[in-house]
């Protein structure tokens, strides 16, 4: 796949999503870092989070827990399905302090997986791959009002902010948490505090710490991208140390409202609505299971009682 120099025709900025259609649990609790369960007939999401030793154990539908586009769709020809997924982090995660790049970042705390990259890439003669962005007015990707679509295998994702889940798990505290990164750090929404280690201080939006590219491409259009860096690409982006709040894996260490003391949970992930919104490096350790994937029905046999079916 080539995108040529007259294609493009970009809108500005990242897409933000319609927050008129969100879902609202009617059983709240306290915090999602213990046990719980979110279950919802109307979509069939079925997805249950246990703490077994130093591990937490999610086995999951994959279906969210609140309304979506319609799929198939323009841009999209694929029908979301059940995927039924196990996933397990720790409970104790690790800051490495290196960042790693990670299609996969994590979770969402209702079972449907964070993936911000897309499928189509651009392979150049020089041996450079350029990644097209979920967000850009050349290819439709299908998107609906959750910055969200379908694979061919049925696996409903979230390539940016995911809006229904937000106000969804928005239990009116300081800090929104909607996931975990698959090292076990949670991955919360867009603000957190301004002093990262007071959490009496006051609450604001966190800032990405990539800004475009200045100048153009270089390309010639035929065997490499040409054009200005406005954004088609993931590699229109550059990473600038302390440009904004957050570090280049769109994360930060400090105290949440969770862990106002710190604890093992120091560093978390931020989803923005800006560049890259959800983050596309790891500083930690991931479970050997999203490397090399597990069996759901042998893991629904060493776990007994629970069970997902």
């Amino acid at each position: 796949m080539f995108i040529g120099c007259k294609e493009q025709n970009l809108r500005k900025g990242y897409k933000k999503g319609d927050f008129a259609h969100h879902y609202k649990s009617e059983d709240k609790q306290e915090s999602y870092f213990d046990n719980f369960s979110i279950e919802d007939k109307t979509y069939g999401t079925k997805t249950e989070v246990k703490i077994m030793g130093d591990k937490r154990i999610m086995i999951t539908s994959s279906l969210s827990n609140h309304k979506t586009g319609e799929f198939p769709r323009k841009g999209n020809p694929n029908t979301i399905s059940a995927q039924n997924r196990i996933y397990t982090f720790t409970v104790n995660p690790k800051y490495t302090g290196i960042p790693q790049w990670v299609r996969e970042p994590g979770v969402a705390l209702n079972g449907v997986k964070f993936e911000p990259g897309t499928a189509e890439v651009v392979e150049c003669e020089t041996g450079e791959n350029y990644r097209v962005e979920a967000f850009q007015d050349i290819i439709d990707l299908g998107l609906d009002f959750n910055n969200a679509h379908v694979q061919p295998t049925g696996a409903y994702h979230y390539h940016g902010a995911p809006t229904s889940v937000i106000e969804g798990f928005d239990e009116g505290e300081d800090l929104v948490h909607v996931g975990f990164a698959h090292h076990g750090f949670p991955v919360y929404y867009k603000y957190a505090y301004s002093d990262a280690s007071d959490s009496n201080s006051s609450v604001v939006a966190m800032s990405s710490s990539y800004q475009l590219k200045s100048g153009s491409r270089g390309g010639d259009g035929v065997t490499a991208p040409c054009g200005m860096h406005d954004g088609v690409y993931s590699n229109d982006y550059k990473y600038i140390f302390d440009l904004g709040t957050l570090d280049e894996a769109n994360g930060r260490t400090g105290v949440t409202t969770e862990y106002p003391a710190g604890t093992y949970y120091y560093y978390y992930y931020v989803i923005t609505d800006d560049f890259p919104s959800i983050p596309r490096f790891f500083r930690g350790t991931p479970s050997q299971d999203f490397k090399i994937g597990m069996e759901y029905e042998r893991v629904l046999l060493c776990l007994n009682d629970f069970v997902l079916i």
